[in-house]
């Protein structure tokens, strides 16, 4: 059996920078025609310089046959100049600016720890089009770590669209049924991108035989209701619900330390897990929606031209992979995957 698609795009992926993204990179360009690069380097990325200095790092990158296309955004801060924002909105290399609450996840110090204070860059958002896309969890040390997302629906973003009615908001790596039910509730300039591992996994597979760092990420993996409420939005055909991967690169040492780096690595094989997951919810026939259709509709882009194929025959995925001084430990590491990425001729 065989599936023949519209290349796909990853609409939320970290590729670092230096080596390590020299060794990701072209995991992600094997698959996905574009994709949303997240801006939270070290210093962040926060202005239209940096973004378009670190796109040409990126495709310096990736094979120059790829045809791959890094899509950037802007790191938004207390600070963010709305003009600068307004340059950014009339950049084609630029589709999206990200809000990260303030110490909510990797790199995010420098994030946002009011949003009162970034009302003029919000105005500006939604004057332009330009995309807001939320990490949304609250830091709230009095908010458990597994209600994070549902409180910051409650209290930040359902006044934010309130507030900014026009506004283009996107839920980025949506982990509850309280994300999925304001979702396909809200407003149709509202979308939410989910992962594969959260379609994959749910809570326990962090504590299964012991303490499991690869498992570890922000937003953290949730109970099973949560995870079928994910699956039930991804396979629905709800073209409000697209693939962005939030693959993660950490080496083995920044992971399986005593204060381990949250972030789960899949750009080796996404494509191939999420159609794993939507063969066993019998819902192939939406894949390519999911996959290749809904994220340009919602961006406004053309869907890619070319083509990928994908062939149901089992492979290995690689234990490790490896990074000179260290390694990197993927999703599903060791274990068997059904469907296979092959070329796909002229």
């Amino acid at each position: 059996m065989q599936l023949t698609l519209t290349r796909p795009d990853d609409w939320h992926l970290h590729l670092r920078d230096g080596p390590l993204l020299a060794r990701v990179a072209p995991h992600s360009a094997r698959s996905w025609g574009r994709a949303m690069v997240m801006p939270n380097l070290v210093p962040p990325i926060t202005r239209l310089d940096m973004a378009l200095a670190y796109r040409r790092r990126i495709l310096a990158a990736v094979p120059e046959d790829s045809g791959f296309e890094p899509l950037m955004t802007l790191y938004l801060t207390e600070t963010t100049d709305p003009d600068e924002l307004r340059a950014a909105a009339d950049h084609p290399q630029v589709q999206g600016v990200k809000l990260y609450p303030a110490g909510a996840t990797t790199h995010s110090d420098a994030g946002v720890r009011d949003l009162a204070r970034v009302e003029p860059a919000l105005a500006v958002l939604e004057e332009t089009g330009l995309p807001l896309l939320i990490h949304g969890e609250v830091t709230d040390p009095a908010v458990d770590v597994f209600d994070r997302e549902a409180v910051f629906i409650e209290r930040h973003l359902e006044p934010l669209l309130q507030r900014h009615p026009r506004l283009r908001v996107v839920l980025e790596h949506v982990t509850t049924e309280e994300g999925v039910r304001f979702v396909s509730q809200g407003p149709a300039n509202l979308a939410a991108t989910i992962t594969p591992h959260h379609l994959r996994l749910n809570r326990n597979a962090m504590f299964q035989g012991g303490l499991r760092p690869h498992h570890y990420c922000l937003p953290v993996l949730k109970r099973e209701r949560h995870r079928l409420a994910l699956l039930e939005a991804a396979t629905s055909g709800n073209p409000r619900f697209f693939a962005g991967t939030d693959s993660a690169p950490h080496p083995r040492r920044a992971k399986e330390a005593a204060c381990g780096c949250a972030g789960i690595y899949s750009a080796h094989a996404a494509v191939e897990i999420y159609a794993e997951i939507f063969e066993q919810a019998g819902a192939l026939d939406r894949l390519e929606g999911f996959l290749s259709l809904f994220g340009p509709a919602f961006y406004g882009l053309p869907r890619n031209r070319d083509r990928i194929r994908l062939v149901q025959q089992p492979w290995t995925v690689p234990e490790r992979i490896d990074l000179g001084d260290d390694e990197l430990v993927p999703l599903a590491a060791g274990e068997t995957l059904r469907w296979q990425l092959q070329p796909v001729a002229d």
